[in-house]
C-alpha cells in the first residue's frame, strides 16, 4: 500500500492552482470537473508520478471550520520537504510568499511556515 493522493482544503481552486504552480513550482496533474468543483491535483516536478496533492474546495462547513481553526492556532495544514531550506526561503520570499516563521532549527530539522493565500499555513522542512 502507498499514498497516491493527499488533499488540502482551499478557499478557491483557481487561486490555489495559481499559487501552487507559479509560486511553489508544482505542476498540474489532473483537472477534471467534479460536480460544481474540480478534481484538481498538483505534483512535484521532481516526481511527476509521485503523490498528488488534491486542491479540495472547503465548501463543507466542517472542512471550512477545520481549516479556519488550524490557521487561527498557527498549525500548518501540511508539510513539504526541501533540500536547502535557506535557499528555498529566499526564492519564495522573492516571489512574494509571506512567511509566518522564518527558517528555525528544531532539533535535527529546520522548518519554516508560510501562508498559501488560500486559507492554509504550510510548513517546509529540511532534515
Amino acid at each position: 500500500m502507498k499514498i497516491i493522493v493527499t488533499s488540502i482544503f482551499v478557499q478557491d481552486q483557481a487561486k490555489a492552482l495559481e499559487f501552487y504552480t507559479e509560486k511553489l513550482g508544482f505542476v498540474k496533474k489532473e483537472d477534471v470537473p467534479a460536480g460544481g468543483a474540480r478534481w484538481l491535483t498538483v505534483v512535484s516536478p521532481e516526481d511527476p508520478n509521485g503523490t498528488e496533492l488534491l486542491l479540495e474546495p472547503n465548501e463543507h462547513p466542517a472542512a471550512k471550520e477545520y481549516q479556519e481553526r488550524l490557521t487561527a492556532d498557527g498549525i500548518p495544514a501540511t508539510m513539504f520537504g526541501v533540500d536547502d531550506i535557506h535557499e528555498e526561503y529566499k526564492q519564495l520570499l522573492a516571489k512574494g510568499v509571506e512567511f509566518t516563521m522564518e527558517p528555525t532549527e528544531m532539533g535535527e530539522v529546520i522548518i519554516a511556515v508560510f501562508d498559501d493565500t488560500c486559507g492554509n499555513l504550510i510548513q517546509i522542512a529540511q532534515k
